[in-house]
């Protein structure tokens, strides 16, 4: 057996409110190294406190990269993330980074699995889908997005669920575009930027009870520091409702608060209920998808993190 690479970065993969942050920000500052986002919704500069975003103490404890520097307006999706975290690896690689000249291994955390799935197994080169197509697909009605599919491509279909109109959109953009299926277009893909033999991969698996305690905990939280304010003001800018942000968890039913159509509790209820539907999701994607990373507990992540770096050392 060839001997275990150095570590070129550390991904931390987990769940919404298991610990990750806490975990990645931990790391980052035991070895000097950069926290990289790998979240589809922290992206957006306009949802810090819905997101649960690193504060400005946070990054005053060591350098974050790839956080909140999109627009609500911009339709962000993976391509375009996997483009500036490979930047980010090389920038690092290299010490050519101004922002981080002393930067050790960067810190990837985040719990969309399909960012870390493109960054270490690569992401299908599909040629750029012209605006129009994009539309008439963002327009179509939800309800009938998987038959549509069905019908145009069977096989993606087939992969997808019914309750998934954001990858049922995509593949329909695919095939009406291009001619092909996405799954064709997936079997061309290209290896991704991070080998995983190079990365140190951690998913953290906690307990559905106590997840649940967490998730009410981080909604108290967010609402003291303005999570119905932050709604209201991206629900004021009249943005498309099938814009990424817009779809992003408390949105609507905070905004729908600011806008007295519902109390204050109803929305908490109803974001505690889909902020756990959506855990489990992950905690299920992460189960399935993840082999050969270490699914650890949370409160046992940092010291098997730091005895595996200790072990194999960073490059």
């Amino acid at each position: 057996m060839p001997p275990e690479r150095p570590i070129r970065a550390v991904l931390i993969a987990g769940p919404t409110a298991s610990g990750k942050s806490a975990l990645a920000l931990a790391l980052a500052t035991r070895f000097g190294g950069v926290v990289a986002n790998a979240d589809a919704s922290q992206v957006y500069a306009d949802l810090r406190v819905l997101t649960a975003r690193p504060d400005e103490a946070d990054e005053a404890v060591a350098p974050h990269a790839l956080y909140g520097h999109v627009d609500a307006a911009e339709p962000y999706a993976v391509g375009r993330w996997l483009q500036e975290a490979t930047g980010l690896l090389d920038r690092i690689s290299t010490r050519s980074s101004q922002a981080f000249p002393q930067a050790r291994p960067p810190v990837f955390v985040g719990g969309t699995g399909l960012y870390f799935e493109a960054l270490t197994g690569g992401l299908a080169a599909v040629p750029e889908i012209p605006e129009a197509v994009r539309a008439h697909w963002r327009a179509h009605p939800a309800e009938g997005l998987h038959e549509e599919l069905r019908r145009r491509d069977p096989v993606m279909a087939a992969r997808l669920r019914p309750s998934d109109p954001q990858r049922l959109t995509r593949a329909l953009e695919v095939v009406d575009a291009t001619g092909r299926s996405l799954a064709d277009w997936q079997k061309e893909t290209a290896p991704g930027p991070l080998a995983p033999e190079d990365a140190l991969l951690v998913a953290l698996a906690p307990e559905r009870a106590w997840l649940r305690e967490r998730i009410g905990l981080r909604l108290d939280t967010m609402i003291a520091a303005g999570a119905v304010e932050e709604a209201e003001r991206l629900d004021a800018r009249g943005l498309d409702p099938a814009l990424p942000a817009m779809k992003a968890l408390g949105v609507r039913p905070f905004a729908a608060c600011a806008r007295g159509e519902i109390a204050l509790d109803e929305a908490i209820a109803r974001t505690r209920l889909d902020t756990g539907r959506y855990a489990k999701r992950q905690s299920t994607w992460f189960r399935n998808r993840m082999a050969g990373w270490l699914h650890v507990a949370p409160g046992e992540a940092l010291a098997v993190a730091e005895a595996e770096i200790a072990r194999r050392g960073l490059s």
